[in-house]
């Protein structure tokens, strides 16, 4: 790509709803012109303001991978962490300082490669978190490699057969853990990722949002048109706390689903720590 061009999209970037959200840009992206993270980012930004959060008050926390760069983009605090081990360090900082708004951010491979052995757990505690996993299909970072999410016969630098391992679906899998907030959006519907964000940072809870977010680089099969494709609306009837209906849309391949699944109102961890706390108060 001709210097012209980048200059365009960091142009753009830059330009780009500024007087909603200049206060939180921070560092210029490195991702490459077009990828889906973009649009995530802007999105968190937009969520940070609507929600009037405090810089000092928001934490952003990342795995390895392309999306770990988040932490570097967005003022507040943030913590790039080891590889699949974006969970447990969110879980430590909301534990440690309840009050703060703590996000984490990831990729395919960082969340359900790696890191999938902590993402049950999260859930089925209830953290008040709120945890977005942008799914290109791939290891981008790594310069294309299969990964938990590619679709069975894409080739790949570890795959020059075609992938035989059936990919994992991360909107089912957060219904399964038990997660009170679930929903899947796609890159290219900039409201749509900007509003549930928002929505999921203000559920008391345990926010998933599984944004599928196309690598323009080394994903030829998992590409904006292919998704475009199939990606359609849930049902106006679909009622949200129907988690076993949520389960049913969210297996659905053609169309693949967007928009909130699944969300109920029951005690955070937050609220049994205290719980448990005031009895022992009471006890004394």
């Amino acid at each position: 790509m001709s210097f012209l061009s980048k200059q365009k999209v960091i142009d753009g970037f830059q330009k780009a709803k500024a007087s909603k959200t200049k206060e939180w840009r921070d560092n210029l992206p490195t991702w490459c012109p077009g990828c889906g993270h973009f649009t995530g980012l802007h999105g968190l930004y937009e969520a940070a303001e609507t929600l009037k959060i405090l810089p000092k008050d928001f934490v952003v926390v990342s795995g390895i991978g392309c999306s770990g760069r988040f932490p570097f983009f967005i003022k507040g605090f943030g913590l790039h962490g080891l590889h699949g081990r974006a969970i447990p360090i969110a879980t430590g900082i909301k534990v440690a300082s309840p009050d703060l708004t703590v996000v984490v951010v990831g990729g395919d491979g960082d969340g359900v490669g790696i890191g999938g052995g902590h993402f049950p757990h999260a859930a089925r505690s209830n953290f008040n978190l709120t945890y977005i996993l942008l799914d290109n299909s791939i290891y981008g970072l790594t310069k294309g490699q299969v990964s938990p999410t590619s679709p069975m016969g894409m080739k790949s630098g570890t795959s020059p057969y075609g992938n035989i391992a059936r990919p994992l679906n991360p909107t089912t899998l957060a219904l399964a853990y038990g997660a009170t907030f679930v929903a899947r959006t796609f890159s290219r519907e900039r409201d749509m990722v900007s509003d549930l964000i928002t929505r999921a940072i203000q559920h008391k809870g345990f926010s998933f949002i599984h944004d599928l977010s196309p690598c323009v680089v080394f994903n030829k099969d998992v590409t904006y048109g292919s998704v475009n494709s199939v990606t359609a609306q849930l049902p106006e009837e679909h009622d949200i706390l129907d988690r076993s209906n949520a389960m049913s849309l969210a297996e659905s391949t053609e169309p693949v689903y967007q928009g909130l699944f699944f969300q109920e109102e029951i005690p955070s961890f937050d609220d049994h720590v205290k719980q448990v706390k005031d009895g022992l108060n009471k006890s004394d």
